[in-house]
């Protein structure tokens, strides 16, 4: 969708060019792919090379601040570090509602309230003092600071909407595509009838974090949760190619520099003040529905949460012979996640249950990214360990954790990856 309205008049428009794109359709093709690879990419720094989730927040937090100060001392929009500090804030945005979720045990629920009740305090402010939120507005350095903010907010939001519908619905790879795309859909309709194209705008944007998080799940997933079984790593490379080829071709065209694009196409004024009080009504009935359709969907079984816990209560019991393990599995592999568990048993031992949250998360990822080269190595020494794992996730992450519980899990995890 597209911004055009022009009915806000800037004053200091000679004071810089604008210092964001137009809103063309490669705007939402890009700022999708972003949303995959900067999770992806976050989630190699904290997983895989074992950084962990509080250092990789710290680190992503000081690029971002590079990256941000680039992006502010440019006086016009210049595609590459747009759109590197979109990717940035999207990595940032979803590690701080994972430090939430994770470290600090805070529902979904609350975190999601939390994010929107934020987010609409910076849209007041933005709006009382510079009297607009539309992007076209974005030619002064107060307006690119609230923009970016909001920029940020939103993704922690979409992070922790996106997570709590999942964790709600028991949906999987595919199936969790279909409803922030079919909501981007709605919002759509809402725009081509005449909605107020700010409200779309921002409605727009958040989805596509739910979206671009759970299309790169559906492509990362083994085939047998119904992924597409690419990897992570592949996943990533195809996204990233997609966003450098788009970059590389907006930076030859400029066709999404809004001077340029205000030269070659002829502004329409779409401000229509009842049609946007209808349409208003519309995105309403759109929200009751949405709601009503999450509700209906927590209420169902969740059978793929049903047979997992099945497997686990089959085989959590079951006991593996010295060296199993490693006689089936790269030994590269077995130690990996017997440092992590080690860490994570050194961490609850010490009485750092933020820590350990943490650490968990990282042996968690680790386990589910290499699900689809383990699994079909040795069937059953997977369901053991998938079993000593859950059992380690459930007692890390208990409301009121027990020390004891939590050592026993761990002790018997490292055991089964001896």
């Amino acid at each position: 969708m597209s911004e055009t309205t022009r009915s806000e008049t800037v004053e200091t428009r000679g004071v810089l060019l604008s210092k964001v794109p137009e809103i063309t359709v490669w705007f939402w093709v890009i700022k999708i792919l972003c949303t995959t690879v900067g999770e992806s990419f976050a989630d190699w720094i904290n997983m895989t090379l074992g950084v962990g989730l509080n250092a990789t927040a710290l680190i992503f937090t000081a690029v971002l601040a590079a990256v941000l100060g680039c992006q502010l001392r440019l006086d016009r929009y210049v595609p590459f570090v747009y759109w590197l500090t979109v990717i940035v804030l999207s990595v940032t945005g979803t590690l701080y509602t994972d430090i939430l979720t994770d470290s600090w045990g805070v529902p979904l629920a609350v975190s999601t309230t939390a994010f929107a009740a934020v987010l609409a305090v910076v849209f007041g402010v933005w709006f009382a003092r510079e009297g607009t939120l539309s992007i076209h507005s974005i030619v002064t350095r107060p307006r690119e600071l609230f923009y970016w903010l909001a920029v940020l907010v939103t993704f922690a939001l979409g992070t922790a909407a996106g997570d709590w519908t999942l964790e709600l619905t028991g949906w999987g790879p595919g199936t969790s595509v279909l409803l922030p795309a079919g909501l981007i859909v709605s919002v759509v309709i809402g725009w081509r009838l005449g909605a107020n194209v700010v409200l779309s705008f921002w409605l727009a944007y958040i989805l596509t974090r739910p979206l671009g998080a759970n299309l790169g799940d559906w492509f990362a997933s083994p085939s047998t949760e119904h992924g597409l079984g690419l990897g992570t790593a592949l996943t990533s490379a195809i996204f990233l190619i997609a966003i450098l080829a788009t970059v590389a071709y907006l930076t030859r065209t400029r066709g999404d520099v809004i001077e340029q694009h205000e030269r070659t196409h002829v502004p329409t004024v779409t401000t229509r003040p009842h049609r946007e009080r209808v349409m208003l009504g519309y995105y309403a009935v759109v929200a009751v529905a949405t709601g009503a359709l999450l509700v209906w969907a927590a209420a169902q079984p969740h059978a793929t949460a049903a047979s997992e816990e099945e497997d686990s209560a089959a085989t959590v019991t079951t006991t593996l012979t010295p060296g199993q393990a490693d006689a089936h599995f790269a030994p590269a592999e077995i130690a990996k996640f017997r440092t992590i568990a080690q860490d994570t048993l050194t961490s609850v031992q010490a009485g750092d249950q933020a820590g350990a949250r943490a650490r968990v998360k990282d042996l968690e990822t680790a386990w589910d990214d290499d699900e689809a080269t383990l699994r079909p190595l040795d069937e059953t020494t997977w369901h053991v360990v998938d079993g000593r794992i859950d059992s380690v996730l459930g007692a890390v992450r208990a409301g009121k954790p027990d020390t004891a519980t939590e050592t026993q899990t761990l002790t018997a995890l490292l055991t089964a990856l001896q």
